[in-house]
């Protein structure tokens, strides 16, 4: 099992954030989500809100999302929102 997740969080205009993390949880068309190391690949649609992601470091980020995609690969993930 993985520790971390590498996460990098985008918009059209520049990478808002990206390192590691242990947990990730969005809003997708699909319901609530929360992406801990090794989760199952998945691509979803994001819902407008925000998307939180607990660094490794412990501290919590926020991020009020506009629309978009989230993609869960090999303990990668990518959050690209139409607006961060």
């Amino acid at each position: 099992m993985a520790d971390n997740l590498v996460v990098e969080v985008v918009s059209p205009e520049k990478r808002v954030w990206s390192g590691e993390a242990t947990m990730v949880s969005a809003r997708t068309l699909e319901g609530d989500l929360g992406i801990l190391p090794d989760h199952a690949p998945l691509l979803g649609v994001l819902l407008d809100g925000v998307v939180t992601v607990k660094a490794a470091d412990g501290s919590n980020n926020e991020f009020t999302i506009n629309g978009g995609f989230i993609s869960v690969s090999n303990n990668r993930v990518s959050i690209l929102g139409e607006s961060a």
